[in-house]
């Protein structure tokens, strides 16, 4: 995806947030070679990747160097997001494709880790998607409303729990309802409140929890918790 981006005519501007690298990067190469085919390169680099924050600040100071416009995160929060956007002409005028996922944008832990991602040229999707992209650039969590996207701290745990309650009032209707949650820890009060409320409403619940998991079994058979760690870690 950058490779091509990286050598098509068409192609005005990347942007991309970064967490953590691989040790050679093909994803710096690529933007590097952006950069000298005269496309516009931002990044997102966020400087608190545990154990990473050494090799992002050199990742930094090279993508600098060769042109790109590096903006850090926010002091008291995370930027952990993985998402590209690209901006390309067509049929005179610009159109945005997204890709949207877990993980992070490195091809070696790609080898070991099991993440999930779309890619979509949809304009709501990308609007919402390059907002995002112009409040970190602001550097200021200005006031915003998604519809389509789910941001920390704006929407994402009110519209998880909001999801949740509208299964949990399907199943008191005596309908269907079901949902899975995959996560890396389940340790907030108000969304373990509205599962035990979902699970008691008779919802099928599936949580795949890889660590952390302050929700506890009571016996419920609608309720199913697991952890994976097998081959590929559930990231």
């Amino acid at each position: 995806y950058l490779r091509e981006a990286a050598i098509d005519p068409k192609v005005a501007e990347i942007n991309i947030t970064l967490y953590r690298l691989a040790g050679n990067s093909n994803i710096v190469k690529a933007l590097k070679n952006a950069v000298l085919n005269g496309k516009k390169v931002t990044v997102i680099m966020e400087l608190q990747a545990r154990f990473d924050e050494e090799a992002n600040i050199y990742w930094s100071n090279q993508l600098k160097e060769n042109g790109a416009n590096v903006i850090y995160g926010f002091p008291d929060k995370k930027v952990h997001t993985k998402l590209c956007l690209i901006l390309r002409k067509e049929f005179g005028k610009l159109v945005t494709y997204a890709h949207i996922g877990t993980g992070n944008y490195n091809e070696q832990t790609a080898e070991l880790y099991s993440d999930f991602a779309i890619f979509t040229c949809d304009e709501s999707i990308t609007r919402e998607a390059k907002e995002v992209f112009d409040i970190i650039k602001s550097q200021k969590l200005e006031p915003a409303k998604f519809k389509d996207l789910l941001v920390s701290p704006y929407n994402s745990k009110t519209q998880l729990i909001k999801f949740i309650k509208a299964e949990t009032k399907l199943a008191k209707q005596g309908k269907k309802a079901a949902f899975t949650l995959k996560m890396n820890s389940l340790n907030d009060e108000l969304v373990i409140k509205a599962i035990y409320e979902a699970v008691k409403s008779g919802v099928k619940v599936n949580l795949i929890t890889r660590s952390i998991c302050c929700l506890v079994h009571q016996g419920e058979k609608n309720l199913n918790i697991i952890s994976i760690v097998d081959k590929y870690l559930e990231h």
